[in-house]
């Protein structure tokens, strides 16, 4: 975003207020840039204006009031709307219209009405008897209805003294429509029996035989099927805060004043002090500090780690964590905006306000190739009317270049490649959501890739079974195996997983008991026999007189210094075994971590884990141990990615979970694995469906070849134009050879968006 550097807008002294504004009638990245100067032009205030939200967010000091800034941008062309208070419950009643149902409507009526129009003007068998009146009532709605966005933009833009595509649009596909007027009510084009013949000749004509309507209303709806594909990526762009603000919980028991009766109330109903309880399974209602219990809390949506957290009394737990153990009993400490959810929601949206948006490569080229073509179109006529060759004449020739220079082409030059790229990626599992996403990949050199669910499974999964000299392991994983198949641990599951993957069925289990913070306990019949068997801490074996073996103490050791989970068995009075599990690594991320440096990418891995873990995770995939990055914080994530491009970096980050939804917003290209939370996808550029990191590789690959295609397009398109518009100013064009170059064009750009369909 541009940043004002006016001295007379420093940031003010005085007391600051925010408000959030809602923009209408932006079509490109140079809309926002406008509207921002006109905001940060007002004393006192300072503005961020993002293109791809379609809002504003601006801090005023006293003196102006938000009223104000609703009349700076309807002064500077544009609609702007305060927010309005949320009904109850949190939820915004209003009626609001869909802005991306509006655009696929006139796109829709456009493509209904002008297929038949093109058809007409393309295929000589198809012109019948007064063929070109049935043209103009068809194609009459497309131009001035369908096309009205344009022409409304082409006025601001006017209004303002610059131009953009949408100039050359609105006045291409106007004169077009204007001279096909003229030609049937004034010239010969409307006498019965008119065609166009099929003829690639070069000659002076009057044109008052000639009509351009196909032109007119193909541009037209070839440019609303793009910026209604830009508009539906664009929509996205705010669904990752809405989808973080969905993961709290949205009731919660409160416990009375005698600390026993519970009510349940809407969780912004608590306020700070309160206690509440969380029971086995439920969300965490708010952050807070344990009161009374003991249990396991799963954190993995907030920290992306899968080891659940064990707390106690006097332990802080977050809100919208699962309680996956015991009763608690939580004192609130922070509610509403406060907790640290509500600070991630920000974080997203500060990277996001925060990125700047690359403006479309069409839009800075017709900031000098449109003001030329106007020029030339006015200096055409000035020079026939000059030589005395007649006001038709003059105006024919000077229409003409208008209308060649209309880009037709241009229109399909982005959505076709983009249409081609993103469905080839699709079936490859790379869900690309904008041509903006395209422009990041091209200067990439580094990529920032979080541990857990992304390099590793992101679920616990058996490392290894220690057996006691003499014990046999795969009795202690079935003996481990029954016991934990009674709890809901996720430690407990992936041990019970396993056991039951290696012996089918396993025996009954009678008197179990989970015993907080240690392990459980339980008797097992196997057959005709039965045994006391413990498994949890080595601290719960001791207890019972089951202490470890200096061999099974040392492998318990060794298995955490590596980044395992290990638990202790025992039965019968005596220590059995060490069963180790773990987050095992992706069976393709070595793989991918090569195809990453073929691409010229450093790989980074970030994590919140423990060095050690982070160490052994990066030493198996090939990641140098420079480049680990461990004990993270969520919220630190985004300070690492901004550190990396603050070292000159073009940084692409690849994450799954909530906790990486901040920094996937801020890297300069944000890759979300599928298999992740939805939060992380919506915050992302890139979703890889499969969940492998191989696919990152890919994405990236068919991302750059994706942008090289478009720009393919745009060259030529524009040389086809340019290569034309000599003719045009000479007078020698006349409409099939015209029609001819405009189509040959298209059919080049299209066809060459094909071939992204072999991309391997």
């Amino acid at each position: 975003m541009a940043t004002p550097t006016d001295a007379t807008h420093a940031e003010p002294t005085s007391p600051q207020q925010q408000v959030e504004l809602a923009l209408t009638g932006m079509t490109c990245a140079s809309c926002a840039n406008r509207i921002e100067r006109k905001l940060n032009k007002l004393d006192g205030v300072s503005a961020t204006v993002n293109y791809a939200t379609e809002k504003a967010k601006v801090s005023f000091a006293e003196g102006v009031t938000p009223e104000d800034l609703v009349a700076a941008v309807e002064q500077a062309g544009y609609g702007a709307a305060l927010p309005r208070p949320p009904a109850a419950g949190g939820v915004d009643t209003a009626d609001a219209i869909d802005p991306t149902a509006v655009l696929r409507q006139r796109l829709l009526v456009s493509v209904v009405l002008s297929v038949p129009v093109i058809a007409m003007a393309m295929v000589p068998a198809l012109q019948f008897t007064n063929w070109q009146w049935l043209s103009l009532t068809l194609a009459a709605p497309v131009v001035v209805w369908g096309a009205w966005p344009f022409h409304r933009a082409a006025w601001t833009n006017l209004r303002h003294g610059t131009s953009t595509m949408d100039t050359l649009i609105s006045l291409g596909t106007l004169a077009a429509l204007g001279w096909s007027l003229y030609a049937l009510f004034w010239g010969r084009a409307g006498e019965p029996g008119m065609t166009h013949p099929f003829e690639l000749t070069i000659e002076r004509s009057d044109g008052s035989g000639n009509i351009y309507l196909e032109a007119a209303a193909g541009v037209t709806t070839f440019i609303l099927a793009g910026r209604y594909f830009e508009q539906r990526s664009k929509r996205r762009a705010g669904a990752a805060l809405n989808a973080l603000l969905e993961l709290g919980a949205k009731e919660v028991a409160v416990l009375g004043a005698d600390g026993v009766t519970e009510t349940t109330v809407p969780v912004d109903r608590l306020a700070v002090g309160d206690l509440f309880v969380v029971r086995p399974g439920e969300k965490i209602a708010t952050d807070g500090v344990v009161e009374r219990g003991r249990s396991a809390v799963d954190a993995s949506m907030l920290t992306g780690e899968s080891v659940p957290v064990e707390v106690a009394i006097g332990d802080t737990v977050v809100g919208s964590c699962v309680n996956v153990g015991g009763r608690l009993v939580v004192r609130a400490t922070r509610i509403g905006a406060d907790t640290q959810l509500a600070q991630m929601a920000r974080l997203v949206e500060d990277a996001q306000n925060g990125k700047a948006e690359v403006q479309r490569l069409a839009d800075r080229i017709s900031g000098v190739f449109v003001p030329i073509v106007i020029l030339l179109a006015t200096g055409t006529l000035g020079f026939w009317l000059g030589t005395g060759n007649g006001l038709a004449a003059a105006f024919t020739a000077a229409v003409a270049v208008l209308i060649i220079a209309c880009p037709c082409a241009l229109g399909l030059a982005t959505p076709t490649a983009l249409m081609v790229g993103t469905g080839r990626g699709a079936q490859l599992g790379i869900l690309i959501k904008g041509p903006e996403v395209l422009e990041s990949t091209r200067a990439v050199d580094t990529v920032v890739l979080d541990k857990t669910g992304t390099v590793t499974t992101g679920t616990m999964t058996l490392r290894e079974v220690i057996a006691a000299e003499g014990q046999d392991a795969a009795e202690v994983l079935l003996y481990a195996g029954a016991l934990e198949d009674s709890s809901e641990h996720p430690i407990a599951r992936a041990i019970a997983a396993a056991a039951r993957e290696q012996h089918g069925t396993l025996p009954v289990v009678e008197d179990f008991a989970n015993l907080e913070g240690l392990g459980v306990q339980g008797v097992l019949l196997d057959g005709d026999a039965s045994h006391a068997v413990l498994v949890g801490r080595p601290q719960l074996l001791a207890e019972w007189s089951q202490r470890l073996t200096p061999a099974l103490q040392e492998a318990l050791e060794k298995a955490q210094a590596t980044g395992g989970t290990a638990v202790a068995v025992g039965w019968d009075g005596q220590a059995r075994g060490v069963v180790v599990v773990a987050d095992a690594i992706k069976p393709t991320s070595a793989a991918a971590i090569t195809q990453l440096r073929a691409l010229g990418l450093r790989p980074v891995l970030l994590t919140g884990d423990n060095a050690a873990v982070a160490r052994t995770v990066a030493a198996e995939v090939g990641i140098d141990e420079a480049d680990v990055i461990a004990d993270v914080l969520p919220s630190d994530k985004v300070e690492v990615v901004k550190r990396l491009q603050g070292e000159g970096k073009v940084v692409a980050m690849v994450g799954d979970g909530v906790n990486d939804a901040a920094a996937l917003a801020q890297a300069d290209l944000g890759l979300a694995m599928g298999t992740g939370t939805d939060v992380a996808i919506e915050a992302s550029d890139l979703t890889l469906v499969r969940g492998d990191l191989q696919v990152a590789a890919d994405a990236i690959r068919l991302s750059r070849r994706t942008l090289a295609t478009i720009k393919g397009n745009l060259f030529w398109a524009f040389a086809y134009n340019v290569a034309a518009l000599p003719l045009a100013a000479a007078g020698l064009l006349n409409p099939m050879l015209a029609g001819a170059a405009m189509a040959f064009s298209s059919v080049f750009v299209v066809s060459n968006s094909l071939r992204l369909r072999r991309f391997r």
